[in-house]
């Protein structure tokens, strides 16, 4: 499956982004409020149709509750999104008309050579279709008339969306090379650890958060092979707001992540782990990339023989599902282990890419399922007779069953963790499939 096409939602508060977010997503995961601004967290997904998959990003979350730079934040994440993502949702009230902001926003998009698809919201029934040709004025071409609400015409407009998706735009290109993103919250030492890898300083290192303007591809030779690292950014211009810092960040995270094989997450050691550490673990592994925890400015804390371990306990707690990451101790600034992160990072590229013959895997796996049957909350029995993997990087396993659908999440993990046991896969996502023989 591949989301690298990144498509933005933007419009002014309150004109239905997450509602249109939700409903293309298929899930229920923004908040939907009629307060402008009430979508606080960042907030992305999968959007597939027809056999096409995108990344759709809903900017609501970005909006600052601060009435005085609503307008500047709304006009930056409308710049952001035609800079960043590959194509652009811009929605607007079917119901309250054109407001100025929107002739703000029309203004930005219409000098951008990116697809944009305007969106008129809030037109759920027949007899409003005529309020939505007073947006033709905007002068970016045809108005899609829908509603978010119940999905009238939905699908229709994402016909039209698909179009441009997978159609070449921002294709990886074919390159036998490890490839390890460098990616982190603001500030924790992206720059400062390639520059260190690298021995150049070829980005511009600062305090100030978010001062790496673009994802710079470095190439490190290393053990006489090629790497190529790719640092992810922060904003360079100081005058934008916070929200739309963070939208910036998440877009060119998502992006970057669609590019790398292996993500290198850094955690700052100086402030422990935050729900912003949490969720770009999640948005990685949720995009199939295998992963490291390097835990940046270990030089900073005071220690002693337990504190790495006492603080590597506390992190899988965190982790939790996620338990499986390798945690590694650097400093970039001292160059402390910073070339251990190349070599677990080269160690877990060569799990990926393992596979386990079948019979090995029947073998040792039957007689576990067999000591250790899945319940089942119906009469029936679940019987699993079949193992065997079906792809590699990264890996995947089918579990061939009488009743597929009867099998729990908590089976599905335990047979994960027994995977993880008898062949490590320290890093790696896997992901495991039943199916009716």
């Amino acid at each position: 499956m591949d989301t690298h096409f990144v498509i933005a939602i933007v419009g002014r508060p309150n004109v239905g982004k997450s509602t249109l977010f939700n409903r293309l997503v298929g899930e229920r995961v923004a908040i939907v409020d009629a307060q402008p601004g009430v979508t606080r967290d960042r907030k992305y997904g999968v959007v597939e149709w027809t056999g096409k998959y995108f990344t759709l990003i809903d900017t609501g979350g970005y909006v600052p509750n601060s009435d005085e730079v609503f307008d500047r934040a709304i006009r930056e994440q409308a710049e952001i999104a035609v800079e960043e993502a590959d194509a652009v949702i811009f929605v607007v009230d079917g119901l309250t008309g054109i407001h100025p902001i929107d002739h703000e926003i029309a203004s930005i998009l219409r000098l951008s050579k990116k697809p944009v698809h305007l969106v008129v919201n809030k037109i759920d029934s027949e007899s409003r279709d005529l309020n939505y040709a007073e947006f033709y004025s905007l002068g970016l071409g045809d108005p899609s008339a829908i509603s978010a609400l119940n999905g009238r015409q939905t699908g229709d407009f994402l016909d039209r969306v698909t179009v441009s998706v997978n159609l070449g735009v921002g294709e990886p290109q074919q390159d036998s090379r490890l490839k390890i993103a460098v990616i982190g919250r603001p500030n924790v030492g992206k720059s400062s650890l390639v520059n260190a890898l690298t021995g150049v300083s070829r980005s511009i290192v600062t305090e100030i958060p978010g001062t790496t303007r673009d994802t710079i591809d470095t190439v490190v030779r290393y053990n006489n092979e090629e790497i190529i690292l790719l640092d992810t950014a922060g904003l360079r211009k100081k005058k934008r707001v916070q929200e739309s810092i963070e939208f910036f960040s998440t877009v060119r995270t998502l992006k970057t992540i669609s590019r790398c094989d292996i993500a290198v997450i850094m955690f700052d050691a100086t402030r422990g782990i935050d729900k912003q550490d949490l969720f770009i673990v999640d948005t990685t592994m949720k995009n199939k990339r295998a992963a490291i925890i390097a835990v940046n400015k270990w030089d900073l804390i005071e220690k002693d023989s337990q504190t790495a371990l006492q603080w590597e306990r506390a992190a899988r707690e965190r982790l939790r599902v996620f338990s499986y990451l390798p945690i590694i101790f650097i400093s970039a600034l001292t160059k402390q282990r910073i070339f251990k992160v190349l070599d677990v990072a080269k160690g877990v590229k060569e799990s990926m890419e393992r596979r386990i013959d079948t019979s090995e895997l029947n073998d040792k796996l039957l007689p576990l399922i067999e000591r250790t049957p899945p319940s089942s909350s119906s009469a029936k029995e679940i019987k699993i007779k079949y193992v065997t993997q079906i792809k590699t990087s990264p890996p995947g396993f089918v579990f061939f069953c009488n009743e597929p659908k009867l099998v729990r999440d908590e089976y599905r993990r335990f047979l994960e963790n027994n995977v993880r046991s008898l062949y490590g896969y320290e890093g790696v996502p896997i992901t495991i499939l039943f199916k009716k023989k």
